[in-house]
């Protein structure tokens, strides 16, 4: 990185999520923290020296190169048209907007202006999943049948505006789609309503990508216990990968026959090998912001763009729209 110009990064948005930017921002080589905003003051003191700006406007006076998006959803489509219109290239946390419609902004904003435009869903960058993309593309699993996840925890207290569709689920649809490479072709859902908020809290959904690939995802916050967990089976196997641990775990077809036979009786699949993968486990945020500083400087491509980001919540919006009106929505 030392050839490489320093990055002058701003971010607004100083809260649950924003602390976290704040800490990898300054560990991150080739780029310099040196602007922070957010109207809500500093809860968790990570400003450091940094006098904390108000709004976006004093943020992008403040001469960046980069900014990082880090407030509430329903805030992100005139930020980042802010951001664009000033000429900084912009990462933006997921999801990208709160509607299909304030996304297509955002996406014609950014490429009108030939910026570098992209969606914080940090779950591509879990060492895990970049790990069984790699084993996929390389015909490990041969055809891919289905794709399983389940992402279900307690109710985090620092979602005020959006519902577990957007919030949660967008994480499931774009690590599926991109461990699939593939897009949605369909889906149907089933949501509920159990904390007294308007919006979902529990999710099922049920779809099939544009390669025939079906999927399934379980998502809710009202879950004691905690989940992160991705199933892709194929023909040879199937991969386990939970992300929370990171762990990737390949369980094979068997090759053996069985000599019990009330079980071998069954013509499906027999059990095989267990294998748990050693794999270097790097931070999933500061693997995202070196990918996002490499895309800015024009020596890499593999963000989370925003037109992915879209396609994404367009996915996430058909999942609401079949809960409330009970179809199937073709995103075909």
């Amino acid at each position: 990185m030392s050839a490489q110009r320093t990055l002058r990064a701003g971010l607004i948005g100083l809260g649950a999520m924003g602390r976290h930017h704040a800490r990898v921002l300054r560990e991150t080589e080739g780029v310099d923290l040196v602007a922070v905003a957010d109207p809500a003051g500093d809860p968790h003191g990570v400003a450091g020296g940094l006098e904390v700006l108000p709004h976006i406007q004093s943020l992008i006076a403040a001469g960046i190169d980069t900014a990082v998006v880090a407030v509430p959803t329903v805030y992100h489509e005139d930020i980042a048209l802010a951001l664009a219109a000033a000429g900084v290239h912009t990462l933006i946390e997921k999801p990208i907007a709160s509607t299909g419609e304030a996304g297509q902004r955002i996406v014609d904003a950014f490429v009108s202006a030939g910026l570098v435009g992209a969606v914080g869903h940090i779950e591509r960058f879990n060492p895990a999943l970049q790990e069984l993309r790699k084993r996929l593309a390389a015909g490990e699993l041969g055809a891919i049948y289905q794709i399983v996840t389940r992402r279900q925890g307690p109710f985090p207290a620092r979602i005020a505006d959006v519902g577990v569709v957007k919030d949660l689920a967008t994480h499931d649809i774009d690590l599926t789609a991109w461990v699939a490479q593939s897009t949605y072709a369909s889906i149907s859902a089933q949501t509920a309503h159990r904390s007294g908020r308007e919006f979902e809290d529990m999710v099922l959904a049920t779809g099939r990508l544009a390669n025939g690939v079906i999927v399934n995802h379980t998502v809710n916050w009202l879950s004691p216990m905690k989940e992160r967990v991705t199933v892709v089976t194929g023909e040879r196997g199937a991969f386990v990968v939970d992300t929370g641990s990171a762990d990737l775990t390949f369980y094979a077809n068997g090759t053996i026959a069985t000599a019990w036979d009330s079980i071998a009786a069954f013509r499906g699949v027999s059990e095989g090998d267990v294998v748990r993968f050693a794999l270097h486990k790097r931070e999933p945020l500061r693997v995202e912001h070196e990918a996002f500083r490499d895309a800015v400087l024009g020596i890499r491509q593999d963000v989370v763009t925003l037109e992915e980001g879209l396609q994404t919540l367009r996915v996430a919006e058909a999942m609401v729209e079949s809960a409330r009106t009970g179809q199937s929505i073709d995103l075909g």
